[in-house]
């Protein structure tokens, strides 16, 4: 009897952990963003938008190297995978290229402000 209720709360556990991780709310920007450019005036305001792209190219960096991993993983061990394994790498390098894209974009839009601030832009 003790072994019968150990398997089912183990996963009544887990899966009301993972519950409350996935409704947590999340802030993508601790800034308003439409806000923080609408009133951008100062060169103080600018290298702030501009530290703020620095620091999401940053985190899609991290998020891109990630899936680098998590890929090398899925390509080096198909064989657990079986069909989806191909299904699996596609997800990864499409995450990937995303990222990566999106990481320069936010570059782009950081140097673009620091142009701003500096008083070199066009």
């Amino acid at each position: 009897m003790n072994r019968k209720i150990r398997w089912l709360v183990i996963p009544a556990v887990t899966l009301a952990v993972i519950a409350t991780i996935a409704c947590t709310p999340m802030n993508p920007h601790p800034m308003d963003m439409t806000q923080a450019v609408e009133n951008a005036k100062s060169n103080t305001d600018h290298q702030a938008l501009a530290a703020h792209y620095l620091e999401e190219a940053a985190s899609l960096d991290k998020k891109a190297a990630e899936h680098k991993q998590l890929a090398a993983q899925y390509k080096a061990r198909a064989y657990l995978y079986g069909k989806q394994a191909d299904t699996f790498l596609q997800h990864c390098n499409l995450l990937i290229r995303n990222y990566e894209q999106a990481a320069d974009i936010n570059r782009q839009m950081a140097k673009m402000h620091q142009d701003m601030a500096s008083g070199t832009a066009p």
